[in-house]
């Protein structure tokens, strides 16, 4: 069963008027981000045509709340450098939407974090990083921070905890939030427990918190 899934992605702004229009790229393509992942050119392409069918654009929320939508998006497309994203705060009619306002054109939020559900995706084992290959946009909401360590952690454990099998790039994020690092998320999800040794550095204190993790779930 797919779940639905959030990608915290940086909100490059390439204007914001004071009537509360803004444009700018919700995701570059090619680029790594700090977990490994990269998105690659095409990958929005058959959601978005499935939202231009329906006559509407994915919906434009604050903090992933539903019930606080904030504006709407005017226009959402791919391009040669990523997912442009063109919208309209409510800033008239919405306190929210106003002081998302203040915080773009003051430059405080620069955070964009999207729902979505994972269609298609594979590890790139030369690079080390997952290819994200098809993402069907649920909602794109801009936010002020991302989503914190404990709730990627616990987002694992309640897939686990539903009988349901995380995808690889959920535990591998998890992993590094106990203190892995990269490569030996990587290994450990490649070859298993044994494949990092407490004599790496960092690695006997990761190897506790994953046990002590572990006796949570």
């Amino acid at each position: 069963m797919q779940t639905k899934q959030r990608l915290d992605l940086p909100l490059t702004i390439k204007s914001v008027s004071d009537s509360g229009e803004f444009e700018g790229y919700g995701s570059v393509f090619g680029v790594e981000d700090s977990y490994g992942d990269v998105v690659i050119r095409g990958a929005f392409a058959v959601s978005l045509a499935k939202w231009k069918e329906k006559g509407r654009l994915p919906a434009m929320l604050w903090q992933h709340n539903m019930s606080e939508p904030i504006g709407i998006y005017t226009e959402m497309r791919e391009d040669d450098v990523g997912l442009y994203v063109k919208g309209q705060l409510l800033i008239d009619a919405d306190p929210l939407a106003k002081r998302a306002h203040g915080h773009m054109k003051a430059g405080s939020l620069t955070g964009m974090s999207i729902g979505y559900m994972l269609d298609d995706y594979e590890y790139d084992k030369e690079k080390g990083v997952w290819i994200l290959k098809a993402i069907d946009l649920w909602e794109v909401s801009l936010v002020t921070f991302p989503a914190n360590d404990e709730a990627r952690i616990t987002d694992v454990k309640s897939l686990l905890a539903r009988g349901e099998t995380p995808p690889p790039s959920k535990v591998e994020r998890a992993l590094r939030e106990v203190g892995f690092s990269g490569s030996q998320a990587k290994a450990f999800m490649a070859k298993g427990y044994g494949a990092v040794s407490p004599r790496e550095a960092g690695a006997d204190e990761a190897l506790q918190s994953l046990k002590s993790l572990l006796t949570r779930i």
